[in-house]
């Protein structure tokens, strides 16, 4: 029984690493190792994106914004992705570039607040100030 659970996590690393690429994350690999199911699930979902049309380095492109958004900011798929599309020649103008796109997700926020402060502000120092 032993063998056969140890036979089956070496193929599904195997798994993640042909389709991901890179080292697995430590979270990741607790998954495999609690719920093998789950794992084989979760990689063909997350690898799903390199069996499209587009190619592997814009895959990363997309990966690379999903894990620095501001919602997500999940640094160690972050640095993989970020690896694996030097490896697939991305220059570094075209990651920065990716990173400067993606940090006006966040900027939405700050819009907002200010537009928000700049219409509630004077009312307010309006009814204080009678």
């Amino acid at each position: 029984m032993e063998k056969k659970l140890d036979n089956e996590k070496n193929e599904l690393t195997s798994k993640f690493a042909e389709a991901r690429g890179g080292e697995m994350p430590l979270g990741i690999q607790r998954m495999m190792e609690l719920d093998p199911g789950m794992f084989k699930r979760y990689v063909d979902y997350s690898s799903a994106i390199f069996k499209g049309p587009l190619p592997p380095k814009v895959a990363e492109f997309i990966l690379i914004a999903v894990d620095a958004s501001v919602t997500h900011m999940f640094e160690p798929g972050l640095r993989a992705h970020m690896r694996r599309a030097l490896e697939l020649g991305a220059t570094k103008e075209e990651l920065l570039e990716v990173c400067e796109l993606v940090s006006l997700i966040g900027i939405h926020g700050s819009t907002l607040g200010i537009s928000v402060l700049a219409e509630e502000y004077p009312k307010w120092i309006n009814e204080h100030n009678k």
